[in-house]
């Protein structure tokens, strides 16, 4: 289906309470939830938790699920959330790989294109990529139902209010770029950039159950963490936190494309490039027992591309350093490949549910959805 690529604006999603009962209605799933828990959940009065529902019913985005016993009177209405009311673009730029998916309302991926990239080509041959991939993805919506915005993650460093990169590792070209002016010049929707581990991080931080603190650990074409403090990503004034990778970790050691020396980020790739993957996860681990001294975390999750080809080993490894300094907090593994593509279109989505109220989009003219 031919799809025009528009900004979107639901009525219904302006409420900050509407944005509370649309979250719990999104971790519901499709058991739903009655009006009576929604209001015992939010605090606010049954009134107000009808006048709501019965907007975001008009608005298509909720839809009665059935009945459920009551101890008194009649069943409870069940609602729940429909996925197929609105859809987001997330779309993951590696230093040699591009993956755009499309995702309904509920976060789940309806569609998924990735082609080979080389970040050093220069950013008007990337974003010309990055539009062909949004705009065929745009084309497969299977509904009516609106396309609400891109989130493009990639690596940073870069400043996510801004929306433009900074001095990425080893293509420094891209410092300065309006990459989400540009990009959503082209494509006619709101764009959110962000680094490509936080926005991993915000698609884990919004699964049901997720820990309160946790540290994502990316090992791919680079090292990085994103981190999740309080329910919500830590990302610093300036998108600076979570560099894991450009912690020094061994003074005077072999330079690092950063500028500076001994980086772990340097280190162990060099021992993948080596072969050597215990090495590779015993460097990962100092670098997580950093992080959980450092910010009392609750967990450490594994990914990226390096990780996921040897699981177990990566996993072992980190878990026996932080075991050996008597550090207790569990290591796990986010087992999907596409985890910082899914983040990205959280990064859209997420507002909807009344979280990441901070991100902007870079359209003055369009409301921010969630408000």
């Amino acid at each position: 289906m031919k799809r025009e690529a528009v900004g979107v604006n639901v009525p219904a999603l302006r409420s900050h309470n509407a944005a509370l009962v649309l979250d719990l209605l999104r971790t519901a799933g499709e058991t739903g939830i009655s009006r009576l828990e929604l209001a015992e959940r939010t605090g606010l009065t049954p009134q107000a938790v009808s006048k709501i529902t019965a907007r975001l019913r008009a608005e298509g985005l909720v839809t009665e699920a059935g009945h459920r016993a009551s101890t008194g009177g009649k069943p409870r209405t069940v609602l729940r959330l429909v996925p197929s009311a609105a859809y987001a673009v997330g779309v993951h730029l590696d230093r040699d790989e591009l993956t755009a998916l499309l995702t309904d309302l509920a976060g789940a991926v309806v569609t998924l294109r990735r082609r080979p990239v080389d970040l050093g080509a220069g950013a008007g041959q990337v974003l010309d990529a990055v539009t062909e991939e949004v705009r065929a993805l745009l084309g497969e919506v299977p509904s009516a139902g609106p396309v609400l915005g891109v989130g493009l993650a990639m690596p940073g460093p870069l400043d996510h209010r801004a929306g433009v990169p900074g001095r990425v590792t080893g293509f420094p070209e891209w410092a300065g770029h309006p990459v989400r002016d540009e990009l959503a010049a082209r494509l006619g929707l709101p764009v959110v950039l962000d680094k490509d581990t936080n926005a991993a991080a915000l698609g884990l931080a919004l699964r049901p159950a997720a820990p309160g603190s946790f540290a994502y650990v990316h090992l791919g074409t680079g090292l990085g963490a994103g981190l999740v403090l309080g329910g919500a990503p830590l990302r610093g004034d300036r998108t600076g936190a979570g560099e894991l990778g450009h912690q020094t970790v061994q003074l005077d050691g072999p330079p690092c494309g950063c500028g500076g020396r001994g980086c772990l980020e340097v280190l162990c790739l060099a021992a993948v490039a080596r072969g050597e993957l215990p090495e590779a996860a015993r460097i990962l681990g100092a670098g997580a027992a950093n992080l959980v001294r450092l910010l009392d975390i609750d967990q450490v999750l594994l990914g990226g591309r390096v990780v996921l080809a040897a699981p177990e080993v990566f996993a072992e490894g980190v878990r026996g350093v932080l075991t050996g300094l008597g550090l207790t907090a569990p290591v796990g593994l986010a087992t999907g490949r596409d985890a910082v593509a899914e983040g990205a279109a959280w990064l859209t989505l997420a507002p909807v549910f009344g979280k990441q109220a901070e991100v902007r989009s870079w359209r003055p003219d369009l409301p921010i959805i969630g408000k």
